[in-house]
């Protein structure tokens, strides 16, 4: 008896160590955030729950500043990704200087 519940014993904890070890990926998904100011920006999430981020629909990684805005990802010396002072933007309504920036600057992502 006592060998029958050693055995399911460690067989509940094996599917209980698979389960966990299992990474959800993101959703697929277009979505679209709200910017404080009311601007609609479509992004898109990428990674699990373990690793993750956010892009434009053009593949440009984004990230939350303090104020809640999205604002195009810029990478420091040490290595991090913070976001910049450049809030985001959709392709279409980007400025010259914007576009400028990100060729300089942004962090392009495969969609």
């Amino acid at each position: 008896m006592n060998r029958v519940i050693t055995l399911l014993l460690t067989i509940i904890a094996l599917g209980l160590s698979a389960n966990a070890q299992q990474k959800v990926p993101a959703y697929r998904g277009e979505i679209v955030r709200e910017q404080p100011d009311g601007y609609q920006l479509k992004t898109y999430l990428r990674g699990d729950e373990r690793s993750h981020f956010a892009m434009t629909i053009d593949g440009w990684q984004i990230k939350e500043n303090a104020e809640g805005f999205l604002c195009y990802a810029k990478q420091k010396k040490d290595g991090s990704i913070v976001p910049s002072r450049k809030t985001a933007h959709n392709e279409a309504d980007r400025t010259k200087c914007e576009t400028r920036w990100l060729r300089r600057k942004g962090i392009k992502k495969t969609i």
